[in-house]
This record gives structure tokens, C-alpha cells and sequence, in this order.
């Protein structure tokens, strides 16, 4: 069996989708399984066991063609745009399964009815499970018939990403050489999101949080982020009074996991970033304003929500329309103590 899996476009929904990877693997051990991937995505999925092949939409210029001529047996769309649906429509692909919405359903052989608000757990990474549960394809071992015949889904408690040794030495190596002390613990920031500023909490408390924990701990602090955060990087370095080792645009999201397994901890905000760092296995603080734990929080048990809502949060909002009070009202002492919470599991310890 020759299957397609439409990735969804954001690297967070990209983690948090893995179960459902995993699911489809488990159940089709022996099928060639190839994922369909915008560029950033793709990187992400490269080298995991869940699949044989990435296509990256960027590198097809008729993706029409070139998925009718790679005879795909099965689609299976977690994007949810229409765009998706007519795709695989186009392409012909025999069986075509996703939710039915977005004005799709005529182009799907299996359009799977949206779960309703309380029928599934509110964390995203059931959405994508769901899926295939409806569809009958969940693996039928011992462990998930006794879910499905439950009328539940197994539960989620870690997402993992596998990390090639190699990958994670040469990352080291690179952090080394851009001023990475060797015996010294790294704390990885990532200030950005891209979803929309109103969900970055202000870059002179990132700044201060970075003096605090260089100053106290004898920390390297490595800043990460995509090219559009460069200049975000540049503010908080340039609110700094000691140093801050910045990567923000030289990390690949192909290797941006292997560079945080490089790391002890990480800091940051709701975002794609906060997700692999989970996956690659780091204890993560994730600072929460305008959006909900309940639904988006890293996978792990390796975590720590810093959270202080107002009434308006969440608001699901990209840019806020008030004063940004979700994320003002998080002082830079909230986090380190979040942070202090790990230290006696990551080589953190006060200088003498």
C-alpha cells in the first residue's frame, strides 16, 4: 500500500500530530508511507521511523502530476483546508480521507464528521487521532481495541522525536563554535511565535531573564528562532548586560531539535519551537498569555505552564487589542522560578 499523509502547515500542529503518524505506521507496518509537507514542516518529519518519504510542496512544480505519476493508494489529509482535498482529488488517488469541512466533502471517498465540542479531549494531538478513529484506523492490538471499544482514544502523555547521535554531536559542535563554553548548562530561549505577536511575552523581560540566569548559573543562553525573528533576537541582546550566544536564523527546523537536545532547558512561549523541544526530550517552561494549556501544551511531563490570565485570555488573539496584559502580568521572576523547579535535574547550579 502506497499511502499520502498531508501534513498540517505549522510546526507545533506538526508535533502534535506525531501520534497520529505513529498510529498510521503501527497499523500499516509494511505500507510506503510519503508526507506531503511545506518546507518547514518537512524538515521537522525528515529521518523519523513513521515515514519513508517527505514531499515538500515547495519542491514540486506541478504537484498534480507528480502525485498521479507516485500512484498514492490512500490520502490522508490532516490539513483541513479545501485546498488539501482537491489536491489529492486531482491527483486521483483511489481513497481520500479527512474531516468534513471547509466545503470539502464532496472530494473526499471518507469525509470524516468534525468532532463536537466534548467528545474528544481538548488537547489538539486527539484532533488528529480522531481522525483516524472514525475512519476505522486505529491499529486493532490488544491496547487500542480496548479504547475503541471503550469509544475512547488511547491517551497521549509524550511526544518524541527520534535524534540521530550524529545530528545532536554536530549540533553541539556548532553551538561550540559560535561561543557555547563546554562544561557549562544551556538554556535555550526562544522569544518568537509565529502565529502573531500577541503571544510573545516582551523581549526586555527575555533580556533580563537571560542576565539573571547567566549571571547566577554561569549559563550559556542560546537564542533560537526562525529568520523573521531576527530582529527580535537583536532587541533582547541589545537590552542585555552580559552576553547571549544568537542563533536566531542558522537553525533549520531539520536541525532544530537535534540542537536542543544539545541543551539542558528551554524558555519560551507558545510555539512551534516549545513543541520540539519537548519532542527532543528538554524540560521546557512554556510562558502561555492568549492561548490555552489545555489544548497546545508541550506533550511531556518534562513541563512547567507559566501562566497568569485575565479575564479576556484566552482570546486566541494574534495582536492584542488592549494593553497585552496576559503576558505583562508575567514577571521576569515567575519564569525563573518555573525554571528553578528543573534544576535539580539539569546541571543548573549557583556559582559559588
Amino acid at each position: 500500500m502506497k499511502i499520502l499523509i498531508r501534513a498540517t502547515n505549522w510546526i507545533g500542529d506538526a508535533i502534535m500530530s506525531i501520534p497520529a503518524l505513529q498510529a498510521i505506521r503501527c497499523r500499516e507496518p509494511q505500507a510506503e508511507i510519503s508526507i506531503l509537507a511545506r518546507r518547514a514542516v518537512a524538515g521537522i518529519y525528515e529521518n523519523q521511523p513513521f515515514a519513508d518519504r517527505i514531499l515538500p510542496v515547495e519542491d514540486a512544480p506541478d504537484p498534480i502530476k507528480g502525485l498521479r505519476e507516485l500512484h498514492f493508494d490512500v490520502a490522508i489529509l490532516l490539513q483541513n483546508a479545501f485546498s488539501a482535498a482537491w489536491l489529492v482529488w486531482r491527483a486521483r488517488i483511489p481513497q481520500r480521507i479527512g474531516y468534513a469541512r471547509d466545503g470539502r466533502s464532496l472530494l473526499l471517498t471518507r469525509a470524516i464528521p468534525v468532532p463536537k465540542s466534548g467528545e474528544i479531549p481538548v488537547h489538539e494531538s486527539y484532533y488528529y487521532l480522531e481522525l483516524l478513529h472514525r475512519a476505522g484506523w486505529l491499529t486493532e492490538s490488544a491496547d487500542q481495541l480496548q479504547y475503541q471499544l471503550a469509544h475512547q482514544l488511547p491517551p497521549v502523555d509524550e511526544i518524541r522525536l527520534h535524534i540521530d547521535p550524529a545530528a545532536r554531536e554536530l549540533a553541539n559542535q556548532l553551538q561550540l563554535e559560535a561561543g557555547a563554553k563546554p562544561n557549562a548548562p544551556r538554556i535555550a530561549l526562544a522569544p518568537g511565535a509565529s502565529y502573531g505577536s500577541a503571544k510573545c511575552w516582551p523581549t526586555e523581560r527575555f533580556a533580563a531573564l537571560a542576565d539573571r540566569l547567566v549571571r547566577r548559573f554561569d549559563a550559556d543562553v542560546i537564542v533560537f528562532g526562525a529568520h523573521s525573528e531576527r530582529e527580535v533576537a537583536s532587541r533582547i541582546q541589545s537590552h542585555m548586560q552580559t552576553r547571549a550566544i544568537n542563533l536566531v536564523g542558522h537553525t533549520p527546523p531539520q536541525e532544530l531539535a537535534a540542537h536542543f537536545a544539545a541543551c539542558d532547558i528551554f524558555v519560551g512561549n507558545d510555539s512551534g519551537a516549545m513543541h520540539v523541544a519537548a519532542a527532543a526530550g528538554l524540560p521546557v517552561v512554556a510562558i502561555f498569555g492568549p492561548t490555552d494549556p489545555d489544548g497546545t501544551a508541550p506533550v511531556t511531563e518534562r513541563k512547567t505552564v507559566v501562566r497568569k490570565p485575565p479575564s479576556c485570555s484566552p482570546c486566541f488573539l494574534r495582536e492584542c487589542p488592549i494593553d497585552h496584559r496576559c503576558m505583562t502580568r508575567i514577571e521576569v521572576s515567575d519564569v525563573e522560578n518555573a525554571i528553578n523547579e528543573w534544576a535539580s535535574q539539569i546541571p543548573l547550579v549557583p556559582r559559588a
